[in-house]
C-alpha cells in the first residue's frame, strides 16, 4: 500500500470536478494542477559572514523537508561589497509528495502562526497562472527552534501552476485551502 498525501486527494476527489464545473472544461487534462512550489531566501549580509549562508541552507532544509542549495552572485556589485560567484542566497524546489506535504503545513501550521493575520493578498498573481508570496518571519514554522536561530529572516514562496488564467490559479489555490484576504 502507497502513501498518498492528503491533500493530492482532495485534488483529486473534491477540487478537479468543481474546476471542472466552473471553468467548462472538456478533459480532465485541462484542469490546472500545481507542479511545484519554489522557496527562496536572500541572505544580503553572507558578503562580509559566510556562515549565515550555511545557516539560512539548514533553516531552508528543515522547513521544505529536503536539502536546499546556495545560490551564487551572477555579477560583481562594487558597491554592495560582492564579487561573482559568492554565495548569497538559497533556495529549493518542491514537487510531488513534498509539495503536496509542505503545502499542507504550509496552510494548516505555518499561516495561522503569522501575527495579526487576515489572510494572503490575491493580488500577487504574474499573470501566467503563478503566485508568489513573501513570509516576514522564518520562525512561524514549527521546525524552526527560536532558541537556535541566530537572527530573523524572512523568504519568498512561489507556487507554480499549470493554469492559464490567474483566475483560474486563485480558484485552484482557493480551493486547495490557500486563506486569501477577499474570498466570496
Amino acid at each position: 500500500m502507497s502513501y498518498t498525501p492528503r491533500l493530492k486527494e482532495k485534488y483529486n476527489s473534491d477540487v478537479v470536478p468543481q474546476l471542472m464545473e466552473k471553468f467548462q472544461y472538456k478533459s480532465i487534462m485541462e484542469v490546472p494542477r500545481l507542479t511545484k512550489i519554489c522557496l527562496n531566501q536572500g541572505v544580503g549580509d553572507a558578503t562580509s559572514d559566510k556562515k549565515l549562508v550555511d545557516n539560512a541552507i539548514e533553516e531552508m532544509t528543515l522547513i521544505a523537508g529536503q536539502r536546499a542549495v546556495s545560490v551564487k552572485a551572477k555579477k560583481s556589485v562594487s558597491n554592495f561589497k560582492l564579487r561573482e560567484g559568492m554565495p548569497i542566497g538559497v533556495r529549493t524546489t518542491l514537487r510531488g509528495t513534498q509539495m503536496f506535504e509542505f503545502l499542507d503545513r504550509f496552510v494548516n501550521v505555518a499561516l495561522p502562526r503569522v501575527r495579526d493575520f487576515r489572510g494572503i493578498n490575491d493580488k500577487s498573481f504574474d499573470g501566467r497562472g503563478n503566485y508568489s508570496l513573501g513570509i516576514t518571519e522564518q520562525i512561524i514554522f514549527p521546525e524552526i527552534d527560536i532558541d537556535k536561530i541566530g537572527r530573523i529572516s524572512g523568504l519568498d514562496v512561489t507556487f507554480v501552476t499549470t493554469a492559464k488564467t490567474d483566475a483560474e490559479a486563485l480558484e485552484l489555490l482557493k480551493l486547495m485551502g490557500l486563506p486569501f484576504k477577499n474570498q466570496n
